[in-house]
């Protein structure tokens, strides 16, 4: 079992920067890849971004390239996603996802945080 902890989620002005974290514990060798997803009112869970441990690859959806960054600090288990400026599409609850491959769908990961919130006001 892996369990996953999101955390610094908030309320921010457009344009401001904001960085989330998730910590890892229990059988994270397991999973060598960690995702960030957001799930914004009413729309389905999209992929944001994606790093394997130790930062050998990663990977962004579109609309965040450029304005985010995910690192890994290997020695915490932590990930981290690093928003700046944000907008107001931004807005959704970001969820921390464990997995094994290199992918962008939310089927293939096997372990999820609780989430945490991040709004954007214009």
């Amino acid at each position: 079992q892996v369990q996953l902890v999101e955390s610094g989620g908030g309320s921010v002005q457009t344009g401001e920067p904001l960085r989330i974290s998730c910590t890892a514990s229990g059988r994270t060798w397991r999973n060598t890849v960690m995702a960030w997803f957001r799930q914004a009112p009413g729309k389905e869970r999209e992929f944001v971004a994606l790093t394997s441990w130790g930062g050998e690859h990663t990977l962004y959806t579109d609309s965040v390239k450029g304005r985010f960054t995910i690192a890994d600090d290997n020695a915490k288990n932590t990930i981290y996603l690093q928003m700046s400026p944000l907008t107001p599409e931004d807005t959704a609850v970001y969820y921390c996802a464990s997995g094994s491959s290199l992918s962008r769908a939310p089927s293939d990961f096997y372990y999820w945080g609780q989430g945490t919130p991040v709004t954007v006001a214009s």
